[in-house]
């Protein structure tokens, strides 16, 4: 049985797409290249697969040839993460290439700049902003701290466990704290993460025979390689999707199988930041999302595998989902996404993400 992936808030899209819209360029025709609806932008509980984010990012990028998308005031160029790879996997160990990445970033981007300090037994990567804060300049910070941290783990071919995040904005609802399953401080004074410094001392096992590999697969790979499949909710969400056909076990039986009890299980998911019911909900729209992208499959059919005995239940609860229905969310993915898939899921030359 396949591990069904995690899927994408649709604000992840809205902000990557601000520079686009900020340089007044028309976000459709890009959109529906991605096999993104682009109804779902106005849908605030919509979701796409983790290959449509993917294949928007890359496709933002050829078009603006910038590799930060247009959020910042200057492209970053095409090319510089592929040779800032190539330098890191021939370094000794995980402080040496942070240290020699931030460098080499440090020229290219006049707006910001990622610093890393240790304060006795921490660590800690900090943005630094040089220019008057907007939101693109927030976003473009949390997307190169997000890269940073999974070149990271792929360098060490381990995830780093973080202690925290930092953001500067006030609290807000976010997929952040799932994606670097730590908790998320906000009204802090710089955007950051915070780690054990001894992992520092990690060696770099990379190097130029799999870095080709890790570009082609760049940037999804960035986003879900070094998910910890240890966590209760990862585990859960694997026991379900094997029963997704049917009735999904109560609390009680997944604990049995867990061999926790129902207090332990509540308590580790809560500590985790879910809710059982959520994450039911959660892996049926995701798994949904999966099967609406292929075309062979009725509705009725993905209804049955989901659990559901009517297709007009499962459109009702796909539409409470992500506030569109199925029907409407697959047309526009199947009729623009198996082209786009084909040209531009292809690694370019420059290995860049």
């Amino acid at each position: 049985m396949s591990v069904t992936q995690h899927t994408v808030a649709i604000q992840q899209v809205r902000n990557i797409l601000q520079g686009l819209l900020h340089q007044g360029h028309d976000a459709r025709p890009l959109l529906q290249r991605a096999g993104i609806p682009p109804a779902l932008l106005d849908a605030p509980l919509a979701r796409v697969s983790q290959t449509q984010y993917a294949l928007l990012i890359r496709i933002l990028r050829r078009t603006l040839r910038d590799e930060l998308w247009g959020l910042c005031s200057r492209p970053l160029p095409v090319g510089s993460f592929g040779q800032c790879a190539a330098m890191l996997v021939r370094c000794r160990n995980l402080e040496e290439a942070l240290q020699l990445g931030f460098r080499h970033y440090h020229g290219l981007m006049p707006d910001f700049v990622p610093r890393l300090v240790q304060h006795g037994d921490e660590a800690r990567v900090q943005i630094m902003r040089r220019a008057a804060p907007n939101p693109r300049l927030d976003y473009a910070q949390k997307a190169f701290l997000l890269f940073a941290f999974g070149m990271a783990s792929w360098l060490v071919a381990r995830r780093v466990p973080v202690r925290a995040v930092n953001y500067t904005e006030p609290l807000q609802r976010s997929d952040s704290s799932r994606v670097y399953q730590a908790p998320i401080r906000y009204d802090e004074p710089h955007i950051g993460l915070r780690f054990e410094a001894r992992w520092l001392e990690l060696p770099v096992v990379q190097n130029t025979q799999s870095l080709r590999e890790f570009l082609a697969g760049a940037p999804a790979n960035l986003l879900i390689k070094y998910r910890d499949q240890t966590r209760v909710s990862e585990r859960i969400r694997r026991l379900l999707r094997r029963r997704l056909d049917g009735e999904l076990p109560s609390l009680e039986a997944v604990g049995e199988a867990m061999a926790m009890t129902p207090q332990t299980l509540r308590r580790r998911l809560r500590d985790e930041g879910h809710g059982f019911q959520a994450l039911k909900d959660a892996l049926r729209r995701d798994t949904a999302i999966e099967y609406l992208a292929q075309p062979e499959l009725t509705l009725l059919a993905i209804a049955n595998r989901l659990g559901f005995s009517e297709a007009s239940t499962f459109h009702r609860a796909f539409k409470k989902w992500t506030g569109v229905a199925p029907g409407e969310y697959r047309l526009t993915r199947i009729a623009t996404g198996a082209a786009a898939a084909c040209a531009d899921l292809n690694p370019p030359a420059s290995g860049t993400p």
